[in-house]
């Protein structure tokens, strides 16, 4: 059974007048989570079926290569799919996979403006390596405006609320209008980068009401960097100089030995709250490890 783009992404379809005007700290809905223009549409049945059809996917999935994975994933979501990388090694293999097997998903890239010189001249030998355009998705000039009024240009070292505001600007925002439309999302997800991220699923649901597949969840940091030595994708020189995880310069360190590999990430904040907002679940909790 397919899932259709408009159906699947209804809660990206709300009027202008029912969100508030943007601050720094991201913006506002004024109705409940999941109603738009005052109607609730988590009751639409086709959007109250999509866990069941998570659940299906990962269930038939499990047993393939990536590459499998999402070419069967594009096969069964109807609509469009969305890979959105931000060059690190798991979204640089499965843009590699993309390319190889000629699989009909966007690429689609969040430029925070932050991002390390390193970062963009792999952008670059990217799109030359596989002859395609990878879109970006910009901040909202107002927001970044307002963030660095109220915050400062570098405020994220402050407070956690400040960060979080940032990370709203920079990439909450854009990935919402980057996802608008969308039925499926592609994402680099492993369950053994962090605690946060260990409960993660092959197919899940998220938050905006899109499938999103994580084709890498059971693969191994070391299985990664093989399989794109092996193939010869293209990687971050950074990666060799320690930092295995890589966003934005301002808030990535390199990794000492034995750290955890996302340990560089807002290095200054406790390690449970080391998210930036971008996944979330379906009744809006973070992507993060089940309860013992």
């Amino acid at each position: 059974m397919e899932i259709f783009a408009g159906e699947a992404s209804l809660v990206l379809s709300a009027d202008s007048e029912d969100l508030e005007a943007p601050s720094a700290s991201g913006v506002t809905a004024k109705n409940s989570p999941g109603t738009a223009s005052g109607h609730n549409i988590l009751g639409h049945p086709r959007l109250r079926a999509l866990p069941e059809q998570a659940s299906r996917l990962s269930r038939s999935l499990i047993e393939f290569a990536p590459g499998e994975r999402l070419a069967r994933f594009r096969e069964e979501v109807g609509g469009r799919v969305v890979l959105t990388t931000s060059f690190g090694v798991e979204g640089q293999v499965i843009l590699h996979l993309i390319a190889h097997h000629d699989i009909d998903i966007d690429i689609v890239t969040l430029d925070t403006g932050r991002l390390f010189p390193e970062t963009y001249a792999l952008w670059v030998e990217t799109e030359q390596a596989y002859g395609r355009r990878i879109e970006a998705i910009y901040p909202q000039h107002a927001d970044l405006e307002a963030l660095v009024k109220q915050h400062g240009v570098n405020g994220f070292y402050n407070s956690r609320d400040a960060r979080l505001a940032c990370c709203h600007a920079r990439k909450v925002e854009p990935l919402n209008r980057a996802l608008a439309g969308a039925a499926g999302w592609i994402v680099g997800l492993r369950a053994d980068q962090s605690t946060q991220r260990e409960s993660t699923r092959l197919v899940s649901v998220d938050e905006r009401k899109l499938l999103k597949l994580s084709p890498l969840f059971d693969w191994t940091r070391d299985e990664v960097y093989a399989f794109a030595v092996a193939n010869q994708v293209p990687i971050n020189p950074l990666h060799a100089k320690g930092f295995i995880s890589i966003g934005c310069a301002p808030c990535t360190r390199a990794v000492a030995p034995g750290e955890p590999e996302r340990a560089g990430r807002w290095w200054w904040e406790e390690d449970d709250k080391k998210e930036c907002g971008l996944h979330l679940t379906a009744d809006q909790r973070l992507v993060r490890a089940a309860a013992s």
